[in-house]
Formats: C-alpha cells, structure tokens, sequence
C-alpha cells in the first residue's frame, strides 16, 4: 500500500461518511477503477478513528451535554429529565436497528454485494432519486426538538439500508427525517450524531481483530495518514454540509450520485473488466 492510496481512501471515506454519497461504495468502487488491491478491515479501522474522530471533535460540546444529561437521568431515574436526556435514548433506540441488521447480515452483504459493482452503481442512482424527492416534497416544519421516541426509530431503521454499499448511512438517515418532515440541518444534524455509536461500535470490532493479529501488511505510516486524512476531511465535510443544505438543499448530493453511478456502470460496460 502506497501512502497516496491511503491518503486518496481517507479522504473518500472522510467525505463519504457526512455527505450523502456513500463512503462504502467509494471505498470499493474507486480503487477498482484504480486497479488497487483490497486493503482488507485493517485499513478500515484507520478510516473510522478517523470519521469518528471528526465528529466527536465537531460535536463535543453537545457530546459533553448528552453525557451530563445521561448520567442525570439515570441518577433521577427520569427519562425526561430534559430534552438532552431524551436525546441520548433516542440514539440509542435508533442505534439498534443497524447493529442488530449488521450482526445478522453483514457477512452476507459482503460476499454477496462487495463484488457486485453494478448493483452497487444501481443503487447509487436509485437513492440518489430517493434523496431529490425526499428534499422536494419533504415539509420540513420540524425542528431538532421535534425528535421523538417514533420517529428516531424509524430514522435507525433506514440507516439498517446503510449496510449495503451503495445506500449511504447518511443519505438513508437524511432521507428518512425529511420524509418525516424535519428540516435540513435538524435531519442532518441527527444523521451526524447518529453516526457517532454505529462507527464506534464498527471500529472497536475491527479494532479487536487487529489487536490479536496486528496491522498486517498495513505500515504505521500508512495506518496512521488514514486517520489523519479521513479526520481533516471529514471534519471540513461536516461544516460544509450543515453550512450549504441551510440555502441549498441535496439536489447536488443527488445529481452527483446520478453522474458517478452511471459513470461506473459505462466504465466497466466498455472496458469488460469484472
């Protein structure tokens, strides 16, 4: 593995994990194009430090509040204790359909979706349509606080899709909150937060595999430009995004997904490679 090819990957997974494009099928599609090797789960865990990283960092002081609010509402034994408090359960309600998704199907989806890059590029295109309705017709009256028990739950089923690269966790989770009728940034917001457990719990899964076996073929250096990469942009991407969909929508995040998708699905058409 090269140093660029890490770096190149920490800024796909760092872009893709925030912005609705899915970092999954980048992450599997590009260095197909580029006619990389597959640098297995190791290097994954670098590219998750790193995202989780990102946005803990961005969101600390509301990180810092929900842990307050958690341990309040366990010491009061009160689920409403305030809003914060109620916000920390709706994550981890909405946390646990994907877990469970991941758990009973994740090695399935692997060996049956990883190699399948046209559907992988369907995909691409199909949520990409899923996306630009759900911005047009979305009524986006609700606000942050607007959050509850049921419709955090109905957001962590969609982001269970999210397993099969192509999905995006974050468009499948902004998808569902502007078709339940949140506003921009509170969907997205709540997407950003969401992320925080189920890459927690997808890094400190990997990372176990990598404490008994070691990095492999995968350098320090390399591990490491990972992390840094995937934070630095990750972070930008976070900003960006909550900053541009204020005025702007996901229209771009949409025709995007349409350009690379069919670009993938030509690419491999005319070369005949598989």
């Amino acid at each position: 593995m090269q140093l660029y090819q890490s770096v190149a990957l920490g800024i796909l997974q760092g872009l893709g994990e925030f912005l609705p494009i899915s970092s999954s099928a980048h992450l599997i599609l590009v260095p197909k194009i580029m006619n990389w090797e597959d640098f297995g789960q190791t290097f994954d865990v670098s590219l998750h430090i790193g995202t989780l990283a990102a946005v803990a960092v961005y969101f600390r002081e509301d990180i810092i509040k929900l842990f307050r609010a958690f341990i309040e509402s366990i010491r009061s034994r009160s689920f409403s204790v305030s809003f914060e408090s109620k916000l920390c359960y709706y994550i981890i309600l909405a946390t646990i359909p994907g877990a469970v998704a991941g758990k009973a199907f994740e090695d399935v989806i692997e060996s049956s979706v990883r190699d399948s890059f046209n559907l992988i590029s369907l995909l691409l295109i199909a949520m990409g349509f899923v996306l630009l309705w759900s911005d047009k017709t979305g009524k986006k009256f609700l606000g942050f606080e607007g959050l509850t028990l049921k419709n955090s739950f109905l957001i962590g089923l969609a982001q269970a899709l999210a397993l099969v690269p192509g999905f995006s966790r974050s468009g499948t989770t902004i998808t569902a909150a502007l078709l339940l009728g949140f506003k921009n940034e509170a969907a997205a917001r709540f997407s950003f937060l969401l992320s925080i457990p189920i890459v927690l719990g997808a890094g400190v899964l990997k990372g176990v595999k990598i404490a008994k076996t070691g990095l492999g073929e995968v350098s320090a250096l390399n591990f490491g430009a990972g992390i840094l990469t995937s934070f630095i942009v990750g972070y930008l991407a976070i900003s960006f995004m909550l900053d541009y969909i204020k005025t702007k929508g996901f229209k771009a995040f949409a025709l995007y997904r349409f350009a690379f998708g069919a670009f993938v699905i030509l690419y491999f058409l005319i070369t005949g490679r598989k």
